[in-house]
């Protein structure tokens, strides 16, 4: 079958590998690293034969690779942390070049491999980063911010890096060659900027008014890969073309389903990129030179870890956040992978350091998502070693704080909550560490603190140990066992109310001891379910009894009297739910006062309103006569109702009207 059965051991493999790297809680592309290794040259058994062809192969997976991560690029991510981003990652490259350069030269290489060793070590893995952010509900903290932000420039960092590298051999002979090879590439990437934000999004445009999901793949796919051919034969990169093409796609309206619809395609041609790396190492190699590998892993991770932290310190940012950058932007990127490739394809970097580069590159992938998870103990074992950091505050009151809300996250639902809470005029502290939601809170004049609320010291700061409710917005189900556990350790008699993901971590919380859990979700499957109801003309009172009845069994709440009266008082508005009704013309109560049917003590219901002709006759005198054609609307139980129902009506009591039993539906 030749190349065909190598593309089905590649994919069988990669699969398996792929199942394995989820149960690990890893992201695929180690997996298939990983199944590259084993079905390589190098280790015998099942065995890829045509290995140069998966390589031409896979040069169409990393244009893919680079064309989706362009897409994705979001400039709006940098412009909240724009300095950290623009200047510190601009510091953070030089300084990492620099680093790794002195590195290679103390282990002997010349200046060329050192310096493309400083590249390879420079960049972090931005699909590494964000799924481990998404995988532990990281997503939209200030921390997160900052590492996004650093890694779109170290992606658009990567640019040059690409055009410089294939001509590092030339610059002994004339540094007129690299000068004109950057020049080309400025001019050549102006181009596809300025022609491509008119051209692309037109074309696009026309072939989306077919409505052909086909033809839109095809184009989308056929603009990445074309302008990446053509930057090729330009004498750059073919990966270079398609990431700027993904840029500037990413800039249109159809960006969003652009992406969508390349993902399946980028990821299969992504299995053969990955692969044919692991096909590249030779395992009996590393072990030979475990010392060096685990050596230059230690020495990457731990400078990155440095680097980083410092930085972002250094730009203003306090608390757990240089912990989580550091922490988070300490492996190898996807992108030295393909810097690694050009180099061993000009002759600027040996097979062996290539190896050795390399094996180091994915233990620090595969040890990545482990040191991310590190950084809410790391910062609590710290806050209690070290001095505690000057905390900021806001609009705080004066003197002892006693009886107050806590709330932890100054998000969308905390701010919510802060403001109900400052109408009520109850006394509540805010803790956030985004500094948006800081000074947005701050200018509202609610008292805030800016920090971590996982930190003793921040919760201290709140007056925990007096507080009578602390409230958890945050997602993290991880963070929300850190603040639960030093709140209950300083403060056992307060009460919490906290936010689950999921049932499972309803459960999990419960189990911790606290007394409401709340699942968002959840709730607005609820609310959806009771807006769909109304439209059907289900009435209210069975629709909120069902409600109850879902909420009930699904958070199955511990008895409490307090509880149970607010639930009551919740569905007061429904038992006593208003009505209106038809006076027909044939009705006994045409003609009638409402003192000659005595309503009140013959049904228990109450007239609050009569429609008669165009007009709204509110809260009317028992001499009010009806008249036929008004409509009267009637508050009171379903009993009630039902019984005035059958007063105007006597055939009504023949028809479908009844109260069902509490989770009944009509």
């Amino acid at each position: 079958m030749g190349i065909a059965e190598d593309i089905i051991i590649i994919i069988i493999a990669g699969l398996i590998a792929a199942l394995v790297a989820h149960k690990m809680k890893l992201p695929p592309m180690v997996g298939y690293i990983v199944a590259g290794i084993f079905i390589g040259p190098f280790t015998g058994g099942v065995t890829v034969t045509h290995t140069h062809q998966i390589e031409l192969l896979a040069e169409i997976g990393v244009a893919l690779l680079l064309f989706s991560i362009g897409l994705d690029l979001s400039f709006k991510e940098i412009k909240e942390v724009r300095s950290v981003a623009l200047i510190g990652t601009t510091i953070q490259l030089t300084l990492a070049v620099l680093f790794g350069y002195g590195i290679g030269r103390l282990a002997g290489l010349a200046w060329a491999p050192s310096l493309l060793l400083g590249g390879i070590v420079s960049l972090s893995s931005t699909m590494i980063v964000i799924k481990t952010l998404m995988s532990r509900g990281l997503m939209g903290t200030l921390s997160s911010k900052v590492m996004i932000g650093m890694l779109i420039v170290q992606d658009l960092a990567a640019v040059p890096m690409m055009i410089f590298i294939p001509r590092m051999n030339a610059m002994g002979e004339s540094i007129a060659v690299i000068g004109l090879t950057l020049l080309k590439g400025a001019v050549v990437l102006v181009l596809i900027f300025v022609i491509g934000t008119r051209l692309i999004p037109f074309i696009l445009k026309l072939v989306s008014r077919l409505n052909s999901s086909e033809l839109f793949l095809l184009s989308v796919a056929a603009l990445g890969l074309g302008v990446g051919y053509a930057t090729y034969v330009a004498g750059l990169s073919f990966a270079l073309g398609a990431f700027v093409t993904g840029m500037v796609l990413s800039e249109s309206d159809y960006s969003h389903k652009a992406l969508s619809d390349i993902i399946p395609l980028r990821d299969i041609f992504g299995l053969l990129f990955f692969t044919s790396i692991g096909m590249l190492i030779d395992p009996w190699f590393i072990i030979e030179h475990a010392t060096t590998v685990l050596g230059l892993v230690g020495i990457i991770i731990v400078a990155k870890f440095v680097l980083f932290a410092a930085i972002t310190r250094a730009f203003g940012y306090i608390n757990v956040i240089p912990l989580a950058v550091g922490l988070g932007l300490s492996q190898v990127g996807e992108f030295s992978f393909v810097l690694a490739r050009i180099g061993v394809s000009h002759d600027i970097m040996t097979k062996e350091t290539y190896s050795i580069v390399l094996s180091a590159s994915v233990v620090t992938m595969l040890l990545s998502p482990f040191l991310t998870m590190l950084t809410s103990p790391l910062y609590s074992l710290s806050s209690r070693v070290f001095k505690r950091e000057k905390i900021l505050t806001s609009n705080f009151p004066g003197g002892a704080l006693s009886g107050h809300v806590i709330i932890a996250g100054g998000g969308r639902v905390g701010y919510t909550t802060a403001s109900i809470l400052h109408t009520l005029r109850r006394p509540f502290v805010i803790i956030e560490q985004d500094f948006h939601s800081f000074e947005r809170s701050k200018q509202a004049g609610f008292p805030i603190i800016y920090g971590d609320a996982s930190s003793e010291s921040v919760l201290t700061a709140a007056h925990i140990q007096t507080s009578r409710l602390l409230l958890i917005t945050i997602p993290s189900i991880m963070t929300s066992r850190e603040i639960i556990g030093i709140s209950f350790s300083i403060n056992r008699s307060i009460h919490i109310v906290a936010r689950g993901n999921n049932m499972a971590e309803v459960k999990e919380l419960h189990a911790m001891n606290v007394q409401e859990v709340v699942q968002p979700e959840f709730e607005a499957s609820l609310e959806m379910m009771r807006q769909a109801m109304l439209r059907l003309d289900i009435p209210a009172l069975s629709i909120q009894k069902y409600t109850d009845d879902i909420r009930r069994l699904n958070y199955a709440p511990r008895p409490d009297d307090s509880r149970r009266l607010l639930d009551d008082l919740k569905k007061a508005p429904y038992l006593l739910e208003m009505e209106w009704f038809n006076i027909k013309p044939e009705s006994p109560a045409a003609g009638k006062s409402i003192g000659d049917l005595k309503i009140r003590s013959a049904t228990g219901a109450t007239v609050v309103g009569i429609y008669r002709n165009n007009k709204l006759h509110p809260n009317p005198d028992f001499d009010f006569i009806f008249q036929p054609l008004d409509i009267v609307g009637i508050i009171g139980q379903c009993e009630n109702r039902l019984k005035f129902e059958e007063m105007i009506d006597p055939d009504a009591r023949h028809q479908h009207n009844t109260c069902e039993e509490p989770g009944g539906m009509s």
